[in-house]
């Protein structure tokens, strides 16, 4: 009983730990020391003043069975690790499931590869599940393929189980020939494979970035500005606070908490869009920071201090701060809906041609309000206001070989239309996926406005896609199943008012209608299994960086999986039963302790 309610406590203490992210070790964990680390001094609060606990741990425990040494800590972290496995390996069953792989460096600069189960559950919800990760020698195809194979055998899956393929563009991952695709492709047909949404809008983004030379210009100076500025965080935060109390900043609750130049990154341009939404409400704040660096700084700052303060009290700069913001607020509403756990590859395909509409509908009608909006930003901060009927004349250009366009040319086609344009050439151009037919046929699913989309025909075509889940015979039962379905489900007004594919799984589910129509449930879960993103994937190596920094750059591979797993799925973590820990960590090797 002493053994077991010591152990009790250890795994109490670490099951703590562990969902919050924290490191169990210390620096100095001696009896003398005046922290010795997260595990033991909660080991100690937890202890205190009960008289069952503290009477049988650390001091009161046995010198060799106290429960509190590092290698019992990682067999506790790695019963719990095996224990949440387990409970998603259960949830899968005999399913099939998607995979979502992507790797990236640690703190270690070790190549770590992520894999990400997505399934459709028993209450008919889309999961998306962290299997394991895993240390990789090189990024090779043929090296991942066998690690992604080796790690599903291990928790007693496989490749032929596989019904989709989520991974970036890179040519290692979606080669037609070499890539992991293709060699997951050739032993497995029905592991169909989709480019990450999310990713192909970020390569939009940067092509648009690139490709337009005053737009090039414009994030190269936003960058250089955000680099003066964010190296000057005292006079940067005296400049807002001086803000707020002339009345130039609104205050509340939750207001002015970011405010303030976030430094962009190019994989996630989400970050972009709130630089440039934060600006113009900062942007006297800013120039007077820079005025600041500009006589005070010494060597090369003043001089960059002086050109960006030239370069960003222009019309110019101004116009494409206002183009960039408007268009950037198209594709960040559609970047955080492609990031949804749930979301479907249907809902996707129209998330994507709303955005297209949005764009156009700006193109035609937004050019009157974008250069009022401008002209009103420019009065306010006192910027040069340009005249649309004048000849535009080029900075740095004589004014004899000038071109002779107006202001209005230049701003209006040159600039708005030009960059419309070719972030809508860009989106017909990388989601060329939406046209296929797979993805055409999966649309006729979709519950929306009735089930108007519904096409028997295609969705025969649709189960042929997937010959491991439907026979001959299988296909020709569908053909009255789906007869009979689409006149159950038009006259349910349960089903009626359905919004995409997840919202369908999940009311079949609730009104047993997988029973009756069970080869049309298949349809729609495989639908379901298409991948859409990769941001579960991208979510684990955020945590990775967490759990694994630089002051724990020297956890082991197998540490960094075990502590990974159960931090982010932390759900699963809360529901586990202390005596499914006990047992598993009892049984992993002899222990001079028993239960």
């Amino acid at each position: 009983m002493d053994y077991r309610i010591r152990l009790q406590a250890s795994i109490d203490c670490i099951r703590h730990c562990v969902r919050q992210g924290q490191a169990l070790r210390g620096h100095d964990e001696s009896e003398s020391s005046k922290n010795r680390g997260n595990f033991i001094e909660l080991l100690k609060f937890h202890a205190r003043g009960r008289e069952g606990v503290e009477s049988v741990v650390l001091r009161n425990a046995p010198k060799n069975l106290q429960m509190t040494s590092p290698d019992i800590q990682k067999d506790i972290v790695h019963a719990i690790a095996s224990e949440v496995t387990k409970q998603i390996i259960c949830d899968i069953g005999d399913d099939v499931f998607s995979i979502l792989v992507d790797e990236a460096r640690d703190t270690s600069i070790k190549e770590q590869m992520a894999i990400v189960l997505r399934y459709v559950n028993d209450e008919g919800y889309v999961m998306e599940r962290l299997l394991g990760i895993a240390h990789i020698s090189d990024t090779k195809a043929l090296t991942l393929k066998m690690e992604i194979e080796s790690i599903l055998v291990r928790n007693g899956l496989s490749l032929s189980r596989i019904r989709g393929q989520g991974y970036d563009g890179a040519s290692n991952m979606s080669g037609e020939i070499n890539g992991l695709k293709a060699l997951i492709l050739a032993e497995n047909s029905s592991a169909y494979y989709v480019h990450c949404f999310a990713h192909q809008l970020q390569l939009t983004l940067v092509a648009v970035a690139k490709q337009h030379g005053d737009v090039s210009g414009f994030f190269t100076l936003v960058t250089n500005l955000i680099n003066l500025v964010g190296g000057s965080c005292k006079r940067m935060a005296a400049k807002v606070v001086e803000a707020l109390c002339c009345g130039e900043l609104e205050t509340g609750r939750g207001l002015n908490q970011e405010v303030g130049l976030k430094r962009p990154c190019d994989t996630r341009w989400g970050s972009h869009f709130d630089t440039l939404l934060n600006l113009p409400v900062i942007y006297s704040s800013v120039i007077d920071c820079l005025d600041i660096i500009k006589s005070e700084a010494k060597g090369e700052a003043k001089g960059e201090a002086y050109v960006t303060l030239m370069c960003i009290k222009t019309f110019d700069f101004a116009f494409i701060l206002h183009v960039m913001i408007k268009v950037l607020a198209i594709t960040n509403e559609l970047s955080k809906s492609l990031k949804r756990k749930d979301q479907d590859i249907v809902n996707a395909m129209h998330l994507v041609r709303g955005a297209k509409l949005r764009l156009q509908d700006l193109r035609d009608k937004g050019w009157e309000s974008l250069l009022d909006s401008v002209v009103l930003f420019c009065k306010k901060e006192c910027l040069p206001i340009s005249n649309m009927d004048e000849l535009y004349i080029l900075s740095g250009r004589p004014r004899r070989n000038a071109q002779q366009i107006t202001n209005m040319h230049h701003y209006k086609v040159e600039l708005f239309y030009t960059v419309v344009d070719m972030q809508l050439q860009e989106l017909n151009s990388r989601f060329d996926e939406v046209n296929t037919e797979l993805l055409c046929c999966v649309a006729c699913l979709n519950p929306d406005d009735a089930f108007v989309d519904f096409d028997k025909k295609r969705l025969l075509k649709l189960a042929t896609f997937y010959p491991s889940e439907f026979s001959d015979d299988d296909i020709l039962h569908l053909d009255p199943q789906l007869d009979t379905y689409i006149f159950d489900v038009k006259t349910d007004n349960r089903f009626t008012k359905l919004k995409g594919i997840p919202d369908l799984c999940r009311e079949m589910v609730v009104a047993k209608k997988f029973r009756p129509f069970p080869l049309v449930y298949r349809l729609v879960k495989l639908a379901l299994l298409l991948p859409v993103a990769t941001a579960s994937v991208e979510r684990v190596f955020s945590a990775m960086n967490y759990v694994k920094n630089t002051l724990r750059s020297r956890m082991s591979d197998e540490g960094l999986n075990d502590f990974l797993v159960a931090y982010v799925e932390s759900d699963i973590l809360d529901r586990l039963d202390d005596e499914c820990i006990l047992q598993t960590f009892q049984d992993m090797k002899t222990r001079r302790g028993s239960l």
